[in-house]
């Protein structure tokens, strides 16, 4: 069995190269960009010599395409921009994803897929509080409207389900929570928002749908191994989740002391509201980074599930407790080095 993965060297696609090689016997031929750093992939395949193929490339080049697709059974399509301005990011995600897609097509079209989607395709803002968010919540109606990271992933989404429907393309998505773990960054979004120095924590008493690093790559292999690839969907997210409150609280223990202040879910409304009205009265000179759409989306109290996975045979390896420790002792680290 030869698999291809693209975003080989990202956090999460390095680490289920390592789950690849330890959890099955297949060979491993990793996409990656020709100007990334890739030490850690390249011990990898100095540890596993024969198992693990390097392919240097852009996702936007047909060729390059078409050679890393070329005698692969199964595609882990992880590969996706999450910064950069909105044009940048829609090239190296939806049209990438296309280009990947279509050479898959053009190689084979018994090779299955299994694509890295993202809980942020879910239409959550008109949901009540303590909706429980399963695979059968609604997709977002108005990705644009949400932001440029959900937008492209549901682009990227429906540009799978098209060629799943068109061309009978065997495919299985999963859609992972807040991904952490040591080599992520310190605190999502969801939590809340740095801003000149003082914290806003936005989340509160909101549960945080995350997912450890090591116990979401083993889902991608589980996923592979027991799917049915006949648009398989599973949500990935860890048991006994904490609250924003719960995770700020043990990162200001564990890392470093940031002042903070909580704001309440209707403060937050409020702040969205005025933020709406000065940009249309400054002729958007004001990003519209903070709507009442956007706030009710990410920063309304949900519940989360992960029954559906749990039935073919996955479990977080990684407690939750034991997950937040790695990760805070991971960025306590990095805080020092930064400071050498």
């Amino acid at each position: 069995m030869k698999v291809l993965v693209t975003g080989a060297n990202g956090f999460l696609g390095s680490k289920l190269v390592e789950k690849l090689l330890s959890l099955t016997d297949y060979e491993i031929r990793c996409f990656v960009r020709s100007d990334q750093n890739l030490h850690k992939i390249i011990e990898l395949s100095k540890e596993n010599e024969g198992r693990v193929e390097i392919i240097r490339g852009s996702l936007l080049n047909p060729s390059d395409c078409l050679l890393a697709a070329d005698g692969i059974d199964i595609v882990f399509h992880l590969a996706a921009a999450t910064s950069g301005a909105p044009a940048e990011m829609f090239l190296n995600s939806s049209v990438a994803t296309d280009r990947l897609m279509s050479a898959v097509i053009s190689s084979d079209t018994n090779t299955r897929i299994v694509f890295c989607s993202s809980f942020s395709v879910y239409g959550t803002s008109t949901l009540p509080v303590g909706a429980m968010i399963n695979e059968q919540t609604p997709l977002e109606e108005n990705p644009t409207a949400r932001d440029i990271y959900a937008l492209t992933k549901y682009h990227q989404e429906q540009i799978m389900l098209k060629y799943h429907r068109e061309k009978k393309l065997p495919l299985t998505i999963l859609r992972p929570g807040v991904i952490y773990g040591p080599g992520s960054s310190g605190i999502s979004g969801r939590v809340g928002i740095n801003l000149f120095g003082l914290f806003l924590l936005m989340g509160n008493h909101n549960l945080l749908p995350l997912t450890y690093v090591d116990n979401c790559a083993e889902a991608f292999v589980i996923a592979s191994q027991k799917s049915t690839f006949q648009n398989d969907i599973y949500n990935v997210v860890d048991d006994n989740l904490v609250t924003c409150k719960e995770f700020l609280h043990l990162y200001r223990k564990n890392v470093k002391k940031i002042h903070y202040i909580p704001l309440h879910y209707s403060i937050i409304l409020i702040l969205s509201f005025l933020c709406e009205k000065y940009y249309a009265y400054s002729n958007g000179q004001l990003p519209d980074i903070f709507t009442r759409y956007k706030s009710s989306s990410i920063w309304r109290n949900r519940n989360y599930t992960n029954n559906k996975l749990k039935s073919i045979g996955w479990k977080p390896g990684i407690s939750t407790g034991e997950g937040l420790t790695s990760h805070f002792s991971y960025l306590k680290m990095a805080g020092r080095q930064d400071r050498m």
